[in-house]
């Protein structure tokens, strides 16, 4: 396939559709004009016999010899005429024409009911012929008015080079918009080609906004939506990293500095089972780190997959995860409510989604722990309800944004994978503070196949 730039294009669709344009013309207008005036030779034909047919019988003066007959076809609009009749159909009065025309015009006047028309052709020339047949005391005869088709010939060629003219001259000024249309599409193109180069460089604060026709006015816009999307993700890109790099940053000098001095010798034996619990616990924490960042990061690539979702109750992930946290708070109740909802959704997911509120609750709780799961008529609805304290109301619009922490919070991670994985489910996520304390609840859609 030949490659061409927008410039070539513009030019190959004009120059494309003027020969179209021209070759359905030289087809289709020869042929219609060519009807058309044949139909008007016809009329003329007709008018003049008209003209010429008075009822005291008198007929214009016949020419004189065939070469006459011949003659009439140099004149575009001359009209001749003659009166055949009697039993052998001879011609009675009017023009001398050949025998062979003769023939066939007393051939053709046989059968007339009343006015016909008809062509024959003649020294490669085409004779139009109207024959009027009338009655006499005499008997039947045949007004016969003919014309040669030198007019009709002439009137074609004289419109089609006027049509030609007419085209190239069309062709010519179809320049002007082209031109136009070239220059037209390729700048606000080239702008935006501009800022995909700046953004290929990763330079994107340039905002970009094209005021034209709603076509390019609504490309800008796209283009400015994916700009702020780039400019949305580089800032939570930054930000993660530097957070990570500061979470992880503290527990990587504690375990340095406790097996540093482990080695030295600087710490009496007694203190190493404590130093090595140390070093354990901020080993564990790291790790639990790293597995948010990891899983979070997941997250996004999931949303271009197909997640594998099923119908499971409730009760069948809430019961198993009140087994798991019961024994790290065994002074908080954890109560468990609507287990015989159906969920439809990934099972692995809403298990991760459902230990995050639960280990965050077990957190802020000071007796009790409510995970409940309700359906209503569109939505199947999850929460997690705490009795602690309740959240200033100036951080729950903040609540679920990556490393936001409560003042409780260890990483800031666990709301961030519980939002995106609602997400993913085509949920949302909510909290808000009760009478008793803070509520966490997800919405996610029934019908979300």
């Amino acid at each position: 396939m030949i490659k061409l730039n927008l410039t070539q294009r513009i030019w190959f669709s004009f120059i494309a559709i003027i020969l179209m344009v021209g070759l359905l013309i030289g087809i289709i207008y020869p042929i219609s004009l060519k009807s058309t005036l044949t139909e008007e030779t016809y009329r003329i034909i007709e008018q003049e016999q008209a003209r010429v047919m008075r009822p005291n019988g008198d007929y214009p003066a016949p020419a004189t010899s065939e070469a006459e007959f011949l003659e009439r076809r140099e004149a575009a609009r001359s009209v001749g005429h003659l009166v055949i009749g009697g039993n052998q159909l001879g011609r009675r009065f009017g023009d001398p024409v050949p025998t062979e025309v003769l023939v066939e015009m007393g051939q053709r006047a046989q059968d007339v009911e009343r006015r016909g028309r008809y062509e024959l052709t003649y020294n490669d020339a085409t004779l139009f012929y109207v024959v009027f047949k009338s009655y006499r005391p005499e008997g039947e005869e045949y007004h016969i008015t003919y014309m040669w088709d030198t007019y009709r010939d002439e009137m074609v060629n004289r419109l089609w080079s006027r049509l030609f003219y007419i085209m190239v001259m069309a062709g010519l000024l179809s320049l002007i918009p082209a031109f136009w249309l070239k220059n037209y599409l390729k700048v606000p193109l080239t702008s935006l080609g501009n800022h995909f180069e700046q953004i290929a460089e990763r330079n994107w604060k340039e905002p970009f906004h094209w005021e034209s026709d709603d076509d390019f006015e609504k490309l800008s816009n796209q283009f400015e939506s994916m700009r702020q999307n780039l400019m949305k993700y580089d800032r939570a890109q930054r930000t993660f990293i530097q957070h990570a790099s500061h979470e992880l940053k503290t527990p990587i000098m504690v375990v340095k500095s406790y097996a540093q001095s482990v080695k030295d010798g600087i710490l009496p034996r007694e203190n190493i089972p404590s130093t090595m619990d140390v070093i354990l616990e901020e080993s564990e924490r790291m790790e639990k780190r790293v597995k948010d960042m990891l899983y979070y990061t997941k997250l996004d690539s999931l949303k271009e997959t197909t997640m594998e979702k099923v119908n499971f109750p409730f009760g069948s992930l809430a019961y198993q995860i009140r087994e798991r946290f019961f024994v790290q708070r065994e002074d908080v109740d954890i109560v468990v409510i609507g287990e015989k909802v159906n969920v439809y959704g990934d099972k692995e997911q809403i298990q991760i989604l459902l230990e995050n509120l639960v280990e965050n609750a077990l957190r802020y709780a000071e007796t009790m722990i409510e995970i409940s799961a309700e359906e209503t008529e569109d939505k199947i609805i999850l929460r997690v309800t705490n009795d602690g304290e309740k959240i200033p109301e100036k951080e729950l619009e903040h609540l679920f944004a990556p490393f936001r922490k409560g003042n409780k919070g260890q990483f800031g991670l666990g709301l961030a994978i519980v939002k995106s994985i609602a997400e993913l489910h085509k949920g949302e996520s909510y909290v808000r503070n009760t009478d008793s304390g803070v509520c966490f609840s997800i919405h996610l859609p029934i019908n979300n196949k």
